[in-house]
């Protein structure tokens, strides 16, 4: 064979062999996703999301995928904290994180089921009823509830807010502390003059509450960071086919999903995070 021949030869394998490889890179791995049970990584202590007893509004949005799929529910447990993805969906030990922020690049993120928005949480007939903006002067001598390092600590403190404020703690353990819960039960005995938290978690503790409690998403505040979020399931990377199943089951099942987050007092905002669209 003359020597251009074998050059060509060697400049075609190695294509070939590159071609390959890029191909065996972007393999689908869902036939790592079990066939007989709908596996799911959760926090056993993290309500309103989800806990052992299977009382978290994750909890029931698992249970209605797993009844539209026909497999029953399994759980491994882990705390979400350092380490929650790598123990659990990278180790191949569960399938599906129930919710995931949009855009995390530990996982890949499913269509988003919910948006909603971190929101203040005030007496319903106190000084501050109606506030929806930190920017709302009636907050200029009020103490507030912040869990340090989430971001409306850094527009708090671009309002003048922060040294006012109360701070709670963001890394605890949930089976031993709930420092939202503690932030609740402050605003009840009148220790603060309104809590700022994820709005999930403000809609579930005010909707608890034994006093009238008001949730407002706050969706005026300008500049970084955003406060809003839209929230997915987050499955292995290169899953895709079990990508496009959840997608689909997801916009099947988009009107159920919204009335178990609404039961547990979400607020939900529009995809853009600019209004409301529960009520």
């Amino acid at each position: 064979m003359p020597a251009w021949a074998r050059s060509i030869l060697s400049v075609l394998a190695a294509l070939v062999l590159g071609l390959s490889q890029a191909g065996a890179a972007g393999t689908d791995t869902s036939d790592l996703v079990s066939k007989s049970s709908f596996r799911v990584c959760a926090d056993p202590a993290n309500m309103p999301f989800s806990n052992e007893a299977g009382e978290g509004f994750e909890n029931a949005i698992a249970e209605l995928i797993a009844a539209e799929i026909g497999r029953p529910v399994s759980y491994t447990w882990f705390p979400q904290a350092t380490g929650f993805v790598r123990k659990t969906l990278s180790e191949a030990r569960c399938d599906v994180i129930i919710g995931f922020a949009q855009g995390h690049e530990l996982v890949l993120n499913t269509n988003h089921y919910y948006t909603s928005a971190y929101a203040i949480v005030v007496s319903a007939d106190g000084p501050l009823a109606g506030v929806d903006a930190l920017s709302d002067p009636r907050l200029s001598d009020a103490k507030l509830g912040i869990i340090a390092g989430t971001p409306p600590a850094s527009h708090l403190a671009r309002h003048g807010l922060i040294g006012r404020a109360r701070p709670y703690s963001l890394v605890v353990d949930r089976r031993y502390e709930s420092p939202a819960e503690k932030m609740v039960a402050d605003l009840e005995a009148g220790e603060i003059d309104a809590a700022i938290l994820w709005g999930p978690i403000a809609g579930f503790f005010a909707k608890q509450s034994d006093t009238a409690l008001t949730v407002t998403p706050l969706l005026k505040e300008e500049g970084a960071p955003r406060l809003f979020f839209r929230v997915t399931m987050g499955v292995r990377q290169g899953e895709l086919r079990w990508k496009r199943e959840l997608n689909s089951l997801i916009r099947r099942n988009q009107d159920k999903i919204n009335e178990i987050l609404i039961g547990f007092g979400v607020p939900l905002v529009n995809d853009y995070g600019t209004e409301r669209i529960d009520q």
